[in-house]
């Protein structure tokens, strides 16, 4: 097939849009392929679903390889099946309620104090698809004999993002591929389970975009185990990390090699010091040094309790208060504590962790800035008490798990300009958990002793779950087994980010003068350009692009007659095609130029068999997966 430039419905520009801040929005936009239509909402242009469809396309043979089979759900799903899951509640603020005409009315007074009704939602726009799929199922299957089953579908999904960014990367509006395994026994499961891994490996090799499978959390999709597939790319919003050993996992699900507990039976009683202007790790260790010397050596950040004060936003929008507790030399991980915090609180459902601001603190004023403290007044009846974290302040006290029975600190002693010296965990305070909450650092362990960490950013690509029964359990998915009793059902879930992967693809492949599509899915395998006055040239590429659309090439032909040479170029640079044939002046010698986009190497070709050399050229390229990309 031909495209023919002057037909096209494109418009290329020579600026980046204003909000643009990753080179994928910057590049999609200036080359045509999406157009903005509203914050994290995107029109997909002719070339943008040329491409999409090829993705669409590599997904669709590798799940229907594994034996699934597609289906498509509507986007707009009733209430009633979110409930049953507890995941209408849970969402919070992060999806699209919207109601029917038919929805239930409430009546409430205005500020004029005049009687108005608004509809209760009773609808919303699905940020995923795992209660229908298991509704489907429970309609449609009978027995034991109908599993295991694997649906999917590649679907629209929407998600009411706070801060939509990054152009695809990060919307409110995306194409997501979904696929759920369905099964009686945990050998079928781990069997799904294991093909959709294999299935995504490949994928990503198709796409020519590398991915790293790691450990992951499960979050509101629950689950026993989870992996997620991360493009390496320092825009990445993920962090992952990997030993020499293999182990790789995001930083939301490392867990810290705890320490042994220490014998403190002999530690000296803990005292209250005064450290006026210490309300900084750096000050209070200056002032330590200066004041209260130890002999063996000199305090550092590592030997004080660093209390970091953070609001916990609940699905319901309830706002709490936590403090977590880790060493002074580590910094706390907000987006990793917030992984966790929830459950370590009794809280269902996803959270927003934030750090704790001015407002947050007035309204606990046992939380003094700069000298907070493990739940300890120095009007207790002695330091060694070890008073409940809770008894004091009120406020859930949570600790990194390197602090340990018996390890000492210097730390907060809830009074203004005050810190208490050689407080021993476990003897004079306690807490309400343990949660990993601080920065992964390159160096730390592994927590399988396969030697020390390294740290990469990376874009969330996909992830699969193994979602046991919670699904099925909620919504009452039982079948007959072989001894005809009823069973609840097991199953998986695997999602692939269909819009994602494009805008990743884009992201790790480009120059500073446009896009580099790999050639499995470049909106075309050839761009052709046609550039001079004389009309034997556009005879003659209007001749070959006829000759490679014959050989099964698809060609973008810029056509165009009274568009510049420094334009055609141009835009060909842009758009991203791996390889650019051009017709000009050459021609009258007898030859035409082959540009290869990626190396920018450029080879003559014979005019009377470039068609044979260009398609053979593109064969070649297919059947050696050339023009894949290389992590960053």
């Amino acid at each position: 097939m031909t495209v023919r430039l002057s037909h096209l419905f494109l418009r290329t520009l020579r600026e980046a849009p204003a909000e643009a801040e990753v080179a994928s929005h910057r590049l999609l936009v200036r080359a045509g392929y999406i157009r903005r239509a509203g914050a994290g909402i995107y029109t997909w242009l002719p070339l943008g679903l040329s491409v999409l469809r090829k993705i669409e396309g590599i997904i669709r043979e590798e799940m229907h390889a594994i034996g699934a089979q597609e289906v498509h759900f509507p986007a707009l799903l009733p209430k009633e099946p979110y409930e049953a899951t507890g995941r209408w509640e849970e969402y919070g603020d992060g999806i699209f309620r919207v109601p029917d005409r038919k929805a239930e009315q409430i009546e409430y007074t205005d500020e004029n104090g005049e009687a108005q009704h608004v509809r209760v939602p009773n609808h919303l726009l699905a940020p995923t698809h795992e209660e229908v799929f298991t509704q489907l199922v429970k309609d449609v299957a009978g027995s034991y004999k109908d599993l295991p089953l694997n649906l999917y579908q590649i679907q629209t999904k929407y998600r009411d993002e706070a801060r939509p960014r990054a152009g695809l990367l990060r919307g409110r509006e995306f194409i997501m591929k979904d696929s759920y395994s369905f099964c009686l026994t945990e050998e079928d499961q781990q069997a799904a389970y294991d093909a959709h891994r294999a299935a995504y490996v490949r994928i990503f090799e198709r796409l020519g975009l590398p991915a790293v499978p790691v450990s992951a959390q499960s979050g509101a999709m629950g689950g026993s185990a989870s992996e997620e597939f991360l493009h390496p790319n320092p825009v990445g919003e993920d962090t992952f990390v990997e030993s020499p050993g293999g182990y790789r996992a995001n930083v939301e699900a490392v867990t810290t090699p705890a320490p042994q507990p220490v014998d403190s039976a002999d530690a000296p009683a803990a005292e209250v010091h005064l450290t006026p202007g210490t309300d900084t790790i750096e000050t209070l260790v200056a002032a330590a040094n200066a004041d209260h010397p130890r002999e063996d050596r000199a305090w550092t950040a590592a030997d004080t309790l660093k209390n970091v004060v953070v609001a916990i936003i609940t699905p319901e929008g309830e706002r709490r208060i936590a403090v977590i507790a880790v060493p002074g030399d580590r910094e706390v991980d907000l987006k990793r504590a917030e992984a966790t915090i929830g459950p370590k609180l009794g809280i269902d459902g996803e959270v927003q962790l934030e750090a704790a601001d001015e407002a947050d603190l007035r309204a606990n004023p046992a939380l003094v800035r700069g000298y907070i403290g493990p739940g300890l007044t120095l009007d207790a009846p002695q330091l060694g008490a070890g008073l409940d974290a809770e008894s004091v302040t009120g406020i859930p006290y949570l600790v990194d798990p390197r602090i340990v029975a018996g390890t000492r600190w210097i730390t907060g002693a809830n009074e203004q300009d005050k810190h208490v010296f050689g407080l021993v965990a476990g003897r004079d305070f306690s807490w309400d958990g343990t949660i990993e909450s601080v920065v992964v650092r390159d160096g730390d362990p592994a927590p399988d002793g396969s030697g020390p960490l390294s740290a990469r950013r990376g874009i969330e690509m996909g992830h699969i779950f193994m979602l046991g029964k919670r699904y099925a359990e909620a919504l009452g998915l039982q079948l007959l087994n072989a001894e005809g009793r009823l069973q609840t059902v097991t199953m998986g879930s695997y999602g692939f980010g269909v819009t994602r992967a494009l805008a990743a693809l884009a992201e790790s492949s480009h120059d500073d003068k446009g896009l580099i599509w790999p050639l499995a899915v470049a909106p075309a395998h050839v761009h052709l350009v046609a550039t001079g006055k004389g009309e034997e040239i556009f005879e003659y590429a209007d001749q070959l692009a006829g000759q490679l659309e014959a050989a099964g090439i698809e060609v973008i032909y810029d056509d165009r007659p009274k568009v510049s040479p420094g334009v055609k170029f141009g835009d060909a640079e842009l758009l991203g095609v791996p390889n650019i044939v051009i017709v000009g002046r050459g021609l009258k010698d007898g030859t035409v130029e082959l540009k290869d986009r990626r190396t920018g190497e450029v080879t003559e070709l014979d005019a009377e068999a470039a068609a044979a050399s260009v398609a053979a050229h593109v064969q070649a390229q297919l059947q050696m997966g050339l023009g894949r990309v290389s992590p960053r």
